[in-house]
């Protein structure tokens, strides 16, 4: 209900924002953003353990920004490799989050905003897959289903029912099993 509420209210809320590539000086408005919507235990979490060193897809940091400039909003992908497949080769596929918007700004479509400049980029640039853990309610709509992550673990502690899973190409993590790995660029080389 607070989901179809939320779409109710971007619906007539005028849009004052928009979503843009991160950049280098957008690093200290996201981490504090990330740690006042995440709390403190976020770097805790078994997703940080894959971005952890590690740097973002290429051009898949994006970021809102008010009227203003201000960071709002951020959502990142980060590339893994996604077990493997029946025939034994590495799947590869991309690790969404964290998603984030400023409380003074939700219920403004932000959310839903980023999700979809994210998949569209990522489909843009050739991507299989992506993965997340999150709330079902809010990523089915997106496309993002259990059942396409069945097979595949995260490293360390995971709710399975959040494991969630969008093919952008069909059929892409069909057979793939096995533990996700953090597969991209290091943060420093």
């Amino acid at each position: 209900m607070a989901a179809l509420l939320n779409s109710v209210r971007a619906f007539f809320t005028p849009q004052t924002f928009h979503v843009d590539q991160e950049n280098p000086g957008d690093v200290v408005a996201r981490e504090n953003l990330l740690d006042r919507a995440m709390g403190a235990g976020r770097r805790r979490k078994s997703s940080e353990k894959l971005r952890a060193g590690r740097v973002p897809a290429e051009g898949l940091a994006l970021v809102a920004r008010d009227e203003d400039g201000h960071v709002i909003g951020t959502v990142r992908l980060w590339n893994v490799e996604a077990g493997i497949s029946r025939e034994g080769r590495v799947v590869e596929a991309l690790l969404l989050g964290p998603l984030a918007v400023d409380a003074a700004h939700e219920g403004k479509g932000i959310g839903s905003a980023l999700m979809r400049a994210a998949i569209s980029e990522a489909t843009k640039r050739g991507h299989g897959a992506i993965l997340l853990v999150g709330d079902a309610p809010y990523y089915e709509r997106f496309g993002f289903f259990v059942d396409k992550a069945q097979h595949l673990i995260m490293p360390g502690p995971f709710e399975r029912s959040r494991f969630l899973a969008l093919e952008l190409k069909a059929g892409w993590l069909e057979g793939a099993a096995g533990m996700l790995v953090a597969s991209g660029r290091r943060l420093f080389a």
